[in-house]
């Protein structure tokens, strides 16, 4: 069964050029993880600051990989220090049968 989720997060004021690059960065790698089978990081329309990524995984296995790559640990702990928030918020999603 799919691993899917959101994130969501916003950017601090001033770093958005950072955290964009950032994301170009991540998005590249964590499509060529073997269970990824969707990374799609957007911005709203109404505010560019707020970012929303779409992710599917293959499986638990595929999400437990992904989450333990070291190139995720080192995004994530840079991110922190240009978000709002602690860290991502994570959304999980049931797909309706």
């Amino acid at each position: 069964m799919t691993k899917t989720l959101y994130a969501e997060f916003t950017v601090k004021p001033g770093r958005e050029e950072r955290v964009a690059e950032m994301m170009r960065e991540l998005t590249e790698r964590v499509r060529r993880e073997p269970g990824n089978e969707l990374f799609m990081p957007y911005t709203r329309e109404s505010n560019p600051r707020k970012y929303f990524v779409f992710e599917v995984y293959r499986d638990d296995d595929a999400f437990q990989e992904h989450i333990t790559a070291e190139y995720g640990a080192k995004f994530n702990a840079e991110l922190a220090g240009h978000i709002e928030e602690d860290g991502s918020v994570l959304t999980w999603l049931q797909a309706v049968k």
